[in-house]
């Protein structure tokens, strides 16, 4: 951990984009003021860790609530044929199935 001394009103900078600056000093509380791009996302610890704990509470609740296995019917697929065209279980290719006239052509 790298740790660095400042006064009220001076600053760091992180990867040259983040700013991070010494705004008031009150007894001990330090105020600070943080510049970082929209798409960084900046935390207090104790509000970082809580999103942590939700989101694995709902990746959690997500696999509980998995959508049910479908059975093994023909129409099912299995994998995909040549050229990733989907196959059958039976072995035919999905599809609109061939009309024969009445001679059988």
């Amino acid at each position: 951990m790298l740790i660095l001394s400042r006064k009220s009103g001076e600053s760091i900078v992180i990867d040259g984009r983040i700013h991070v600056k010494v705004v008031r000093v009150e007894g001990d509380i330090v105020k600070v003021g943080i510049e970082a791009p929209l798409d960084v996302p900046v935390h207090r610890k104790e509000v970082y860790e809580e999103i942590q704990r939700n989101n694995q509470q709902a990746l959690t609740q997500q696999r509980a609530t998995a959508l049910p296995k479908l059975n093994g019917s023909a129409l099912a697929l299995k994998q995909a044929g040549p050229a990733g065209q989907p196959v059958l279980r039976d072995g035919k290719k999905p599809g609109l199935q061939k009309a024969y006239s009445a001679d059988g052509k």
